[in-house]
């Protein structure tokens, strides 16, 4: 009879582990509620996200297009407006055809360069401040002095 276990300490085991997982699921769901909350309210707020440069770059295309495609011009008169629009048109297609597949093809070259440009772009801001607080210091130092520091011949090279 030693051989038998008690029937009792099983069942409570088992109704742990169960309070456990559903402790676990419940603190998963109102955290995915709460993102999702958040989430929302910056939608609301900002707007939808910007999407990647690929995409980005297919709206401005279609955006381009579409403007020029409805645009009328004064100088060609009502004679020719409805042929230079169906030329405007044509072009706007083919240039269209000619972008869609590279966007496709090339995704994630588009935001490489949107990277890059942002470093270029945090490039010429450093040293453009840079060159600044050189002029001031120039001038200052040249004003303590009572000179006057005149004009100073920029090197772009």
């Amino acid at each position: 009879m030693s051989e038998e276990l008690p029937p009792s300490d099983a069942g409570e085991h088992e109704a742990t582990d169960e309070v456990r997982a559903t402790d676990a699921d419940a603190w998963a769901t109102a955290a995915a509620e709460d993102l999702a909350a958040e989430q929302a309210r910056r939608r609301a707020q900002y707007g939808p996200p910007p999407g990647s440069a690929a995409e980005e770059l297919r709206k401005l295309v279609d955006n381009v297009a579409e403007k020029l495609s409805g645009l009328q011009s004064p100088l060609l008169g009502g004679i020719a407006g409805p042929a230079a629009q169906q030329v405007v048109r044509q072009v706007v297609q083919q240039a269209k055809a000619a972008v869609e597949p590279v966007i496709e093809r090339n995704p994630d070259v588009f935001d490489h360069l949107a990277a890059a440009g942002g470093e270029l772009l945090a490039a010429y801001r450093s040293a453009v401040q840079a060159q600044e607080q050189r002029w001031s210091r120039r001038d200052d130092t040249l004003r303590d002095k009572g000179e006057d520091p005149g004009p100073e011949r920029i090197d772009l090279d």
